[in-house]
């Protein structure tokens, strides 16, 4: 993926949605808005960055990971924060292998399983 990343020119193509879904991206541009206010919130915009970090880490996203890096950095956090939340999202993208590999065990009992008669 991060081949193709280029940040100032991927925001081009903005103008697509803009063209063909103007609604949508206004509706997601407000929502995402009061997501990322800097006030009014229970949990302080740094840490939602850096929840948000920790999910663009887990899910690979170099634009997430790019954006909110930037935007928790802006926010108060450090280079120890932005650490463990990288080793956080290991962590919970090491625990979902490991739980989900469970399921392997689990479909291999189904496999030995005398079928069922109707």
């Amino acid at each position: 993926m991060s081949d193709f990343f280029d940040r100032e020119g991927d925001r081009a193509y903005t103008r697509v949605y803009k063209a063909e879904t103007p609604d949508i991206l206004k509706a997601w541009a407000e929502f995402d808005g009061a997501v990322f206010a800097s006030e009014g919130r229970a949990i302080p915009l740094k840490f939602r960055e850096l929840i948000a970090l920790a999910v663009g880490i887990t899910t690979q996203c170099a634009y997430c990971i790019d954006g909110h890096t930037q935007k928790a950095v802006r926010a108060g956090a450090t280079e120890a924060e932005l650490a463990e939340t990288a080793w956080v999202a290991t962590a919970i993208r090491a625990g979902g292998g490991f739980a989900h590999g469970r399921l392997a065990f689990k479909f291999a009992e189904d496999a030995l399983a005398p079928a069922h008669q109707h």
